[in-house]
């Protein structure tokens, strides 16, 4: 269990890094930026974070 859960972790990493480009959208033309890549990514953090939270509260093992 310990090497999937180290697998998925690195692979959502990468998967996060090679991410961040493509989400951080530039302002077209004079109007307002817009932020909904970095939301989507602030969103899936977050989901993480409380994904794992679940996992450690309920799942793991001690």
């Amino acid at each position: 269990m310990n090497r999937l859960l180290s697998r998925t972790g690195l692979l959502t990493g990468i998967l996060l890094g090679q991410a961040l480009p493509a989400l951080a959208n530039a302002p077209e033309g004079g109007g307002p930026p817009d932020y909904s890549g970095i939301t989507g990514l602030y969103y899936t953090l977050i989901a993480v974070v409380l994904a794992y939270g679940v996992y450690d509260t309920f799942f793991k093992k001690s």
